[in-house]
């Protein structure tokens, strides 16, 4: 019996040991914080746009979209420039074991397309638009568009501010938790930050700043961690964009443009995972 119980205390003792290391230093865990920054690609679904100020109020149908990446490398390593490109950082907590709240700020920019036909519904009053000739009422009327006289973008740009709820399952580590992968996948939500630039009727106003609507977006990603600090995620998200009042132009409360989108984005991020609390109630069971 006294070899028994000694046999017990060797057998268990290095399995208690384990536990505690494993339970001190584990990123799905209540306790972990996380900061990453990255930069991504956007795309958009086509969407109705409707354009209201002093003596117009119309629709352009089927309006099309792009993102705007920067094309300069060095804008990606400059900390006087890596805010121009089209960015996200983000902050998160474990609040529990697999489960995190964050806060987003997803910089992507959104640039009207030229070449496409649209379709024109509405009045525009005369002597409003003199660049592109339109005057009048029209039902369905097809045009093409012209950048230098008709234009609309927010590509300072279309900011996704929202807060995420997701679960974090770690998948596969090393024996020692040196390199492991954490799949994390929910729910965020939040509003937008618009600074818009509308060129019509003659003028162009830039940077046209205001709190132009909501997102609902869902996300799933994959983060491969480093000695249990560092890693590197790739995510993708998607969802749905209303702004119901996008202001364009900056001395006119109520000249604005409505729309509703559906988006997709790809980022790849760089993040930290810091522990403030690693433990269970019994102190030394570890996090399964």
């Amino acid at each position: 019996m006294k070899n028994l119980t000694i046999f017990s205390l060797l057998f268990l003792a290095p399995i208690t040991a384990f536990a505690q290391n494993f339970n001190q230093k584990k990123s799905t865990a209540a306790g972990t914080m996380f900061f990453y920054w990255g930069y991504n690609r956007s795309v958009y679904s086509p969407s109705t746009i409707r354009f209201i100020g002093p003596g117009y109020d119309f629709k352009l149908n089927g309006v099309e979209a792009s993102d705007r990446p920067s094309t300069d490398i060095s804008e990606y390593v400059s900390f006087k420039t890596i805010t121009v490109p089209q960015f996200d950082v983000r902050i998160g907590y474990n609040f529990k074991r697999n489960w995190a709240i964050s806060l987003g700020y997803e910089h992507m920019k959104y640039v009207m397309k030229h070449g496409p036909t649209y379709k024109l519904n509405g009045y525009i009053s005369p002597g409003i638009d003199l660049g592109n000739g339109w005057s009048g009422t029209y039902s369905d009327q097809e045009v093409v568009t012209n950048e230098s006289t008709f234009h609309y973008e927010n590509t300072n740009g279309l900011n996704y501010i929202n807060a995420q709820l997701t679960n974090v399952f770690k998948i596969y580590q090393t024996q020692k938790g040196r390199i492991a992968l954490t799949t994390m996948m929910g729910v965020g939500a939040g509003p937008i930050l618009s600074f818009n630039d509308f060129t019509f009727s003659g003028e162009k106003s830039m940077e046209t700043v205001s709190l132009s609507g909501v997102g609902l977006s869902g996300h799933f990603g994959l983060r491969a961690e480093f000695f249990k600090h560092l890693f590197l995620a790739a995510n993708v998200q998607g969802g749905f964009i209303g702004q119901y009042h996008v202001k364009t132009r900056a001395n006119d409360y109520d000249s604005h443009a409505k729309q509703a989108f559906l988006y997709g984005q790809r980022d790849l991020v760089l993040g930290a995972l810091f522990y403030l609390k690693q433990k269970d109630k019994c102190n030394i069971c570890p996090n399964w």
